[in-house]
């Protein structure tokens, strides 16, 4: 079975890296709803305001979120797009080791008769 997510190994590199710290995850999370400005996102955390801005550069360097200036105010926007990519690349993954799995019970069942 061959993995089809259509997104390139830098892609997921990117997309994991960058979800892998829990900060990063709960900006993706606050912003899937609507739109917040990195000043809001910073008052949420207990870390400086540049700590804020280089996790949402992290994100938006992975696709994970887009950010647009408004004024003096930058907005952050989690993108769905790539969110529903990386996740139909652990679906696929998902799949392939039920798979395996059960290929795996198959051959144990026959040599158990």
């Amino acid at each position: 079975m061959v993995v089809n997510t259509k997104l390139s190994d830098l892609e997921v590199d990117r997309i994991f890296h960058a979800l892998a710290d829990a900060t990063r995850r709960d900006i993706v999370r606050r912003t899937l709803t609507g739109e917040a400005s990195v000043s809001e996102l910073a008052g949420a955390y207990a870390m400086s305001f540049a700590a804020v801005q280089k996790h949402v550069a992290v994100l938006e360097g992975a696709g994970l979120v887009t950010k647009e200036s408004r004024g003096r105010e930058r907005l952050v926007r989690a993108d769905p797009d790539t969110i529903a990519r990386a996740r139909a690349l652990l679906d696929a993954y998902a799949d392939l080791w039920r798979s395996r799995i059960d290929r795996l019970d198959a051959v144990l069942a026959e040599d158990a008769d």
